[in-house]
């Protein structure tokens, strides 16, 4: 877990951004409606640090993170939020003002953020340093600290995150989405079946390929790949790790205990050109006429 830091969110060298509250920037518009829900970038501090309160609720009070971390007045901070943009699912349904009315939360975190950072946030698990160098004509974009209040654990609330996903992806021409995805607890022995069945059918092609870092490294290959049922597999998955999968990424070598937040954690590889083009279709359609 990295260093929280006070909360101003001046970002550094003079890099504009939207939660910077640059006005008017387009991406602070909204990005996707369905039905009472919208999804944008937060504009104020006011959005970050709700978000950040309903991060706490679920990653301390709900899945067991360790409350020894620093955190600030029941919010999950760390040094690489007044770097992020911080993507946003409201539902107008609710009453009070837009940041009591926030039910999801996405944080990406942009290659030239990153490097202002001295690297992205999973680099302390994953060599993703090293993924990157080889592939320097590539933009990419961290996704991380997805969360949603658990009475929006629904198939239009994921859709409207990605909505907001993919204006982003156009807006900034980013090609390449990476991130951890993370199973409950903290032994891989727990979910055999699952992180066998990744290792073994969701793996990166080498050009991709990325390692937990030295120190870290579980292997994923618990059991032999004949006693592994795929339907029993697939639905022992944690909701993201599947949703990723639908849309084509990939799973990097080995995984990683994250004992702060009691997880047990896989890196996805989501080039953009090799995602399923149904997908880009379905989410890209409202999300372009925002992106430009």
């Amino acid at each position: 877990m990295q260093t929280a830091m006070p909360q101003g969110h001046t970002r550094p060298n003079g890099v504009p951004g939207p939660t910077a509250g640059t006005k008017g920037h387009p991406l602070t518009r909204p990005l996707g409606r369905i039905g009472t829900l919208e999804v944008r970038l937060a504009r104020n501090e006011a959005e970050i640090e709700a978000a950040q309160e309903i991060r706490y609720r679920i990653f301390y009070d709900e899945l067991g993170a360790r409350s020894s971390l620093h955190h600030i007045d029941r919010r999950d901070a760390d040094r690489f939020d007044p770097l992020c943009d911080h993507l946003l699912v409201f539902d107008h349904s609710l009453t009070g003002p837009d940041h009591r009315r926030i039910v999801g939360t996405y944080r990406l975190l942009r290659q030239e953020m990153a490097a202002a950072a001295g690297g992205f946030y999973s680099e302390g698990e994953f060599e993703l340093r090293g993924l990157a160098a080889r592939h320097p004509e590539r933009r990419f974009l961290e996704l991380g600290r997805s969360c949603v209040l658990p009475e929006y654990r629904s198939k239009r609330t994921i859709e409207a995150l990605w909505q907001g996903i993919w204006a982003y992806l156009s807006h900034y021409r980013i090609d390449v989405m990476v991130g951890c995805a993370s199973f409950p607890g903290i032994d891989p022995a727990a979910h055999a079946e699952a992180l066998t069945y990744l290792a073994h059918h969701c793996r990166t092609a080498s050009d991709w390929d990325v390692r937990a870092v030295a120190g870290r490294y579980h292997p994923m290959k618990l059991m032999p790949i004949d006693a592994v049922n795929p339907k029993a597999a697939i639905a022992a998955m944690p909701p993201l790790v599947k949703g990723y999968l639908r849309i084509g990424a990939r799973i990097g070598d080995g995984c990683v205990v994250d004992r702060d937040f009691a997880t047990v954690d896989v890196f996805i590889v989501m080039p953009v050109k090799e995602i399923a083009a149904r997908y880009i279709t379905y989410y890209a359609g409202d999300g372009q006429s925002y992106a430009a």
